[in-house]
């Protein structure tokens, strides 16, 4: 999963950045893009791990990327650098203070969305200019396609940005143009140090994923020491770290979830989509495990600890195997049984 960190020169992008990868980036260098990879924080993992102590255990991660140029309006490179990130996190400034004026979230947040929608109508009318010229040359066009575009600029050009527009966003014949606005996005509103709340929401254009985020006081705590940090979130009543908050955001963001597999070797978490079938997680894997696909041993996590041990759950029935079709559920460990 990569998630791209957008917004407007001054919303502390560097800052949310250091504050959720725990990177802290060295001054001087503003024209450089950074990808930061981080654990996706699992204590099922760390449980797992415990009970069958295998040779390696692997977390899911997680990759945070800042472009560069960030903050020019109208510059179209911000969008080509985030085209292939599967969301967006767009930081709004919600703070003041020397050499800010006072914040205007939503005139920000609004401002930006239309810059996105701006620059997917560019790719799209210079795609339906080329189709104009096929046509007129009589060469063969995809009709399919060309509808889609079409019901695409008619969205946009009524300021609807493509993320709004599920079906149309993940059509399959779209998916070559990597449209910015199709991306799921959260606000990220980065307050004052001793202000909690979100800001007032009537004047959002469209309701959003939304939270709100200290980036100082994140930025802060990113750099202390487990045992400093549990005074810090105590103190300045963080329930957990920004790390966690948005990384739980952005798995319900974009509809994941996490399965594992277990053993001497290694205990691993996989990310899927909801909804998966056993046969899509297989292929997660390995393309070699879908295509030999026989069954999946299904074990719920909660079940494995109700149990003890997998011999338990099996007495107690709750060990069993499915099939391709079976609809994978968080937590659920499975062994793949397959044959190329």
């Amino acid at each position: 999963m990569k998630l791209g960190i957008i917004g407007f020169s001054g919303s502390g992008k560097k800052t949310i950045f250091e504050a959720l990868t725990k990177n802290i980036l060295a001054t001087g260098h503003k024209g450089e893009s950074h990808i930061g990879t981080i654990q996706v924080p699992d204590k099922r993992v760390d449980i797992l791990s415990n009970m069958y102590e295998p040779k390696k255990t692997i977390f899911a991660q997680v990759e945070y990327f800042l472009p560069e140029m960030l903050g020019q309006k109208k510059d179209q490179n911000i969008w080509n650098q985030v085209r292939d990130c599967d969301a967006l996190i767009h930081v709004v400034r919600n703070y003041g203070g020397y050499g800010f004026g006072k914040p205007t979230p939503y005139n920000d947040f609004n401002e930006l969305n239309q810059e996105m929608i701006l620059a997917d109508l560019v790719v799209i009318e210079k795609r339906l200019e080329r189709v104009e010229l096929d046509k007129k040359r009589h060469r063969k066009i995809d009709q399919e396609e060309f509808s889609l575009l079409n019901e695409c600029l008619k969205n946009l050009e009524n300021e609807i940005p493509l993320r709004k527009c599920p079906d149309l966003a993940s059509a399959r014949l779209l998916k070559g143009y990597a449209f910015v606005s199709a991306r799921p996005m959260l606000a990220l509103f980065n307050n004052e140090d001793d202000d909690e709340a979100l800001p007032d929401t009537k004047n959002l254009t469209f309701e959003e994923d939304r939270m709100v985020i200290r980036g100082k006081l994140e930025q802060e705590l990113a750099q202390m020491s487990d045992e400093e940090a549990r005074v810090f979130l105590t103190e300045f009543n963080i329930t957990a770290s920004a790390m966690d908050r948005v990384i739980k955001k952005s798995y319900k963001l974009l509809g994941l979830m996490s399965f594992f597999t277990v053993g001497k070797d290694e205990v691993r978490a996989w990310t899927i989509k909801k909804g998966a079938k056993a046969v899509d997680a297989a292929e997660v894997i390995h393309s070699d495990i879908k295509k030999g696909f026989i069954r999946a041993e299904v074990l719920s996590y909660d079940n494995l600890m109700d149990a003890g041990t997998s011999q338990e759950a099996k007495k107690k029935g709750t060990l069993r195997l499915e099939g391709k079709t079976y609809v994978v559920q968080d937590g659920d460990i499975i062994n793949f049984r397959f044959n190329v």
